[in-house]
């Protein structure tokens, strides 16, 4: 099972990706950054595009149980 990695790091806290898919992602209220807002989403094709429109590249996915 692939899980969702954001680089809290690298977020600018822009917000695209809460844009894109707010059930997954929310901006931290002491941070101001990314966060998910369940601890193990299901990741659908708008997590994919969330991922892909961030300007940051902060958000990954972890490698495919084999």
């Amino acid at each position: 099972m692939r899980e969702i990695i954001i680089d809290t790091y690298l977020c600018s806290g822009c917000g695209t990706c809460v844009e894109l898919c707010p059930e997954v992602f929310r901006l931290g209220e002491m941070t101001g950054k990314a966060e998910l807002v369940t601890v193990d989403p299901q990741i659908t094709g708008a997590v994919y595009e969330a991922a892909a429109y961030c300007p940051e590249k902060c958000i990954e996915f972890s490698p495919p149980d084999s």
